[in-house]
């Protein structure tokens, strides 16, 4: 699955492109989007995005729990070492420190990326902040032909602003058109 992304200039245009995303078989839970106005997407009942989407929760998460494992990798190479609680400690104590500091680290992590706008759309932020509306189409492949066709037929108002192999890989670059 694809992620397409289009830049719409407007609340009206991007209505429409909802309902002709709907009506070539996209549903809302492909279809999503990232604006500054959310109440007027809810006001026209569109689909907004979500956490995941919008800010970088994945990517630091991910981050952050691998600095977690490492850490306890490296504290438990040295109890293992050292034997400070001494020399017969059961293999799960180390297990242990492995699985509650990479948890720590992904919590700090995604706590962090909670507060981060995803690194995806970085390069967006502009074009949100000053009114526009990024649309998100996850479009399944036997489909990805037909919305691209819909839209540069129906849709000269927007354009093509990036594709993505897959939106949920926090660390897949975007193909920028």
């Amino acid at each position: 699955m694809k992620c397409i992304y289009y830049l719409s200039p407007s609340l009206k245009s991007t209505q429409d492109i909802s309902d002709d995303l709907h009506s070539i078989g996209v549903d809302d839970w492909y279809l999503h989007i990232i604006s500054k106005d959310e109440s007027g997407l809810s006001n026209q009942r569109l689909h907004s995005s979500n956490y995941i989407e919008t800010q970088d929760l994945l990517r630091e998460g991910i981050i952050g729990g691998a600095m977690g494992f490492s850490v306890g990798v490296v504290l438990s190479l040295l109890a293992m070492g050292l034997e400070p609680l001494g020399p017969n400690l059961p293999l799960i104590a180390y297990a242990s420190i492995l699985l509650v500091l990479g948890g720590f680290g992904a919590w700090v992590g995604g706590m962090m990326g909670l507060a981060r706008e995803n690194k995806k759309l970085a390069r967006f932020h502009g074009e949100i902040e000053a009114g526009k509306y990024l649309i998100l189409i996850y479009a399944k492949l036997h489909q990805e032909q037909n919305i691209k066709k819909m839209m540069d037929s129906r849709h000269n108002e927007v354009r093509l602003a990036a594709e993505d192999a897959h939106f949920l890989n926090p660390f897949s670059e975007l193909k920028f058109s």
